[in-house]
Order: structure tokens, then C-alpha cells, then sequence
């Protein structure tokens, strides 16, 4: 069983990654709350098998073990904070589909320059046209 939820947690961290690197706002969001998943049931598979609760003045017959409760104090906190960025991003996402009347994130001038020259003067000719290009226009 232990072995079946460390897959799942890996194709969940992994897809939220992959959704994380896309343009749009929504797939991001959408990466954010698969990564949260995906934090949350790593806390509760680290917590171990489940035991008695956790009472004090509580004798356990038979030599129970009782359940550490430090992982789900973990996965609580985890969901509060996961809750609270998400709806935070997507407040900054309907903001900016109302602005732009789209949700994708858009290119950084500066950022295209710069990769522009780094290519130029690696002797990429295409990239040296592409910075004339955009001094004189």
C-alpha cells in the first residue's frame, strides 16, 4: 500500500511541476493545488501506519502503538496555507483576465533582449538579427 502512495505523490508532484512551467494562469493555479495534494499525503505517509489515538493518561492493552501526531498537525497547517496562496493567485488571476482579457503570462522585453545578445555572442546569426530588429522597431 505504501508503495502504491509514494507513485501517486510522484506523479503529483510531478505534473503539478509540469503545470507550474505553463504560460497559462489557470494551469499554474491548477500545478499549485496538485503540488499541495501531493505535500499533503507525503505528511501523511511520513506519519506511518495508523495507531491509537494520541490521549494522555491513556493505557494501551496488548502494547498498541499510538499514532505520532506531528504529521497531521504538519498536513493541517499544510492545507490552511494552501488554501490561502490559491485563492490568493487566483484573485491575481481573475485581476489579470480582467485587465487583458486573457490569462496567459506574457513575455518580458528585457528577458527576450538578454537572450537575444547571450545567442549573438555565442555566433548565433538569427539572434543578431532579431536585436536590430527590435532596436529599429
Amino acid at each position: 500500500m505504501s508503495l502504491v502512495l509514494l507513485v501517486v505523490v510522484g506523479v503529483l508532484f510531478s505534473i503539478g511541476f509540469y503545470l507550474l512551467m505553463q504560460r497559462s494562469l489557470i494551469r499554474i493555479v491548477v500545478g499549485f493545488v496538485l503540488l499541495g495534494h501531493a505535500a499533503n499525503l507525503g505528511l501523511l505517509l511520513a506519519g506511518g501506519p495508523a495507531g491509537a489515538p494520541p490521549l494522555l493518561g491513556r493505557h494501551l492493552p496488548g502494547g498498541e502503538r499510538m499514532t505520532d501526531p506531528l504529521p497531521q498537525a504538519m498536513a493541517l497547517t499544510a492545507i490552511v496555507i494552501t488554501f490561502g496562496v490559491t485563492a490568493f493567485l487566483l484573485a491575481l488571476a481573475y485581476r489579470s483576465w480582467l485587465f487583458l482579457d486573457e490569462d496567459k503570462v506574457q513575455d518580458d522585453v528585457e528577458d527576450r533582449r538578454v537572450n537575444a545578445e547571450a545567442r549573438r555572442g555565442a555566433g548565433d546569426e538569427y539572434a543578431s538579427h532579431e536585436v536590430a530588429e527590435e532596436d529599429h522597431g
